[in-house]
């Protein structure tokens, strides 16, 4: 089983966090048809003040590229990427249009 950690900045913004709690509260199945049909078996987010962490852990032939491609050829995820986008907030490192930063595991017990 492989494990990833990302993280996301929401806009700083009390209602807009709430809005984003409440639609994680309750995902459209089609997301989690999605999110298991990439190969992720568990997935989950943490939040703080604006900041998200997520933390994931998928099959072995999990790919984030793959996952794109499946995300891109559904109009469902497509529309809730759309939703999800008003709430989010692009950390100042990240790539292109990237939301979710991939972090580097610096310590384990």
């Amino acid at each position: 089983m492989k494990k990833y950690t990302l993280t996301l900045d929401l806009k700083d913004d009390e209602s807009l966090i709430a809005a984003y709690i409440t639609h994680h509260q309750q995902v459209w199945p089609e997301i989690l048809d999605s999110i298991k049909e990439s190969g992720i078996h568990t997935m989950e987010i943490y939040q703080v003040a604006n900041r998200l962490f997520m933390m994931i852990e998928a099959d072995e032939e999990f790919s984030f590229q793959r996952k794109n491609e499946i995300d891109e050829a559904n109009p469902k995820v497509q529309e809730w990427e759309q939703l999800m986008d008003q709430y989010q907030a692009r950390l100042p490192f990240a790539t292109g249009n990237e939301k979710w930063v991939l972090m580097n595991k610096i310590f384990e017990l």
